[in-house]
C-alpha cells in the first residue's frame, strides 16, 4: 500500500498539479503587471499615486465578492468547465487594459479580472484535496502556490522588457504588454476543456486500486453520485477566523511587494524597466524556494506551526533591514532572504487549517479564509498609496508590511496554544 501511495502522490503531481500551476502563473501576472504598467500608464494617464493605488486595490473587492459563488459554480458545473470559464474571462478582460483611458475604466475592468480570479485559489485547493492525503498535504497545496513567485521571476522581466520594446502599430508599451500577457490565458482557457478530470472516479490515468484508495483517504473524499454538501457552521470556528487573520498578514506581505517593490527599486536606483524587473525577481526567487523547501520539511515532520511562526518573524526583520540599508548588494540579499522567509510560511499554511476541516466543511472554511485573508490586497494597496503621498517615502508603507509580519508570527503561536488547550480539555 505504501508503493501505491508513492504512484499516487508521483501521478497526481505531474498530472494535475503541475497543470494548476499555469492557471496561477497567468492569474499572478495578470493580476500583478499592472505594477509594471504604472511604470509608464501612470504618466501617460495622469494617474496619482492614490489613484493607481486604489485600482490596484479595487481589483480585490471583486476577488473577495466572487469566491462563494465561484466555489458553489464549481461544485455545480465541474472544475474542468469552471476553470476555463474564469480564464477566458480574466484573460480577456486584462488584453482589455490595454484600451483604457480613464480611471473608473481602470477600476471596472480591475473589479471584473478580480470576480473572474477570486475562486481560483480556493477552487483549486478545494479540487485537489480529492487526491491529496495528510502525508502529502503541505506539498500538494503548496506546489500551485509556486506559480506566484514563478510569475514575477519570470513575468517581471517579461513586462520589463514588453515596456522597453517598439511595440506594434505604435502602441505605448503598457499597452503592449497588458496585450500581450491577457491572450495566452484565453488559450489556456480553452484547452483545459479537454484535460481535467472532475473526480478522482474520471481520471483515466489512476489504476482502480488507487481510485478506491482515494476514496477512502483523501483529504476531501465523496461517495460516488453523492451531491455535495456545505457545513456552513464553520464560519463559526475562532480557529478558521484566527486562521483567517494570518493568512491576511502574510497576503499582506505579499501584496505590499507585489504592488509597490518595483516602484520602490525606480525611486532608489533609477534603473531601467527590464532592469528593475530583474531586481524585482530576488524576493520571489526566494519566496519559490521557500514555498518549495519549506512544504516539503512540514511534510516529511509533520509539524506546521513553527513552520510559519518563525519564516515570518524572519520575513518582517529583513524586509526592515533591506530598507535601512539603501540600494546596493546589501539591500538585494536582504530582499532575497525577505521572500525566502515569506514564500516558507506561506508555503506551509494550508496545511494547517485543512487539516481541522472535514468534507462538509472543507469548501466553506477554505473560501471563508480565503475571502478575509484576500482583504489584505483590497486594503493594503489603498493604504501604502495613501501612506505614501502622506509621507513622501516609502518607509513608513514598508514599515507597516513588516509588522504584518510579525504579527502573523504571534497569531500562529496564540492557535498553536489554542489548539492545545483545547486538546487538554478534550482529554479531560
Amino acid at each position: 500500500m505504501i508503493q501505491v501511495q508513492r504512484e499516487l502522490a508521483i501521478k497526481v503531481r505531474w498530472r494535475l498539479v503541475i497543470p494548476t500551476i499555469l492557471f496561477i502563473f497567468l492569474s499572478s501576472l495578470d493580476r500583478a503587471n499592472v505594477s509594471f504598467a504604472a511604470l509608464q500608464m501612470n504618466v501617460d494617464l495622469g494617474f496619482s499615486p492614490a489613484t493607481y493605488g486604489f485600482g490596484a486595490g479595487i481589483l480585490f473587492f471583486g476577488y473577495l465578492a466572487g469566491q462563494y459563488p465561484s466555489i458553489l459554480l464549481c461544485q455545480k458545473y465541474g472544475f474542468k468547465l469552471w476553470i476555463s470559464g474564469l480564464a477566458v474571462v480574466w484573460g480577456a478582460a486584462s488584453a482589455t487594459m490595454a484600451f483604457i483611458h480613464t480611471p473608473m475604466e481602470f477600476y471596472v475592468i480591475r473589479v471584473i479580472i478580480g470576480i473572474a480570479e477570486g475562486g481560483l485559489a480556493p477552487g483549486i485547493v478545494l479540487y485537489l484535496s480529492q487526491f491529496a492525503t495528510e502525508k502529502e498535504r503541505a506539498t500538494t497545496f503548496a506546489l500551485p502556490m509556486l506559480a506566484i513567485p514563478l510569475s514575477i521571476i519570470l513575468g517581471g522581466p517579461l513586462s520589463g522588457y514588453l515596456l522597453d520594446m517598439q511595440a506594434p502599430g505604435e502602441m505605448a508599451g503598457w499597452r503592449w504588454m497588458f496585450l500581450a500577457e491577457g491572450t495566452p490565458t484565453i488559450l489556456l482557457g480553452l484547452a483545459s476543456l479537454f484535460y481535467f478530470p472532475n473526480t478522482p472516479r474520471e481520471a483515466k490515468w489512476l489504476t482502480n486500486e488507487e481510485k478506491n484508495w482515494l476514496a477512502a483517504n483523501s483529504t476531501n473524499h465523496t461517495k460516488e453520485g453523492e451531491k455535495p454538501i456545505n457545513d456552513w457552521s464553520v464560519i463559526m470556528s475562532p480557529i478558521v477566523w484566527a486562521s483567517a487573520l494570518l493568512w491576511f498578514c502574510l497576503l499582506a506581505g505579499a501584496y505590499g511587494i507585489m504592488f509597490w517593490l518595483p516602484q520602490v527599486v525606480q525611486h532608489m536606483s533609477g534603473l531601467s524597466a527590464f532592469e528593475i524587473g530583474l531586481v524585482n525577481a530576488l524576493p520571489w526567487m526566494g519566496v519559490g524556494l521557500g514555498v518549495y523547501f519549506n512544504s516539503a520539511h512540514s511534510d516529511k515532520t509533520g509539524e506546521r506551526f513553527w513552520h510559519i511562526g518563525l519564516p515570518s518573524a524572519i520575513s518582517a526583520l529583513a524586509i526592515i533591514a533591506a530598507t535601512a540599508s539603501g540600494y546596493g548588494v546589501l539591500s538585494l540579499s536582504l530582499l532575497f532572504i525577505a521572500g525566502l522567509g515569506l514564500g516558507a510560511a506561506q508555503g506551509a499554511f494550508w496545511a494547517l487549517p485543512t487539516a481541522l476541516f472535514t468534507p462538509a466543511s472543507m469548501a466553506i472554511g477554505v473560501v471563508t479564509i480565503n475571502i478575509a485573508g484576500n482583504t489584505s490586497g483590497a486594503i493594503i494597496s489603498q493604504i501604502i498609496g495613501y501612506i505614501r503621498e502622506q509621507s513622501g517615502g516609502y518607509f513608513a508603507p514598508i514599515l507597516l508590511v513588516a509588522s504584518l509580519m510579525f504579527c502573523a508570527s504571534v497569531i500562529v503561536l496564540l492557535i498553536r496554544l489554542k489548539l492545545a488547550d483545547d486538546r487538554v480539555r478534550e482529554a479531560n
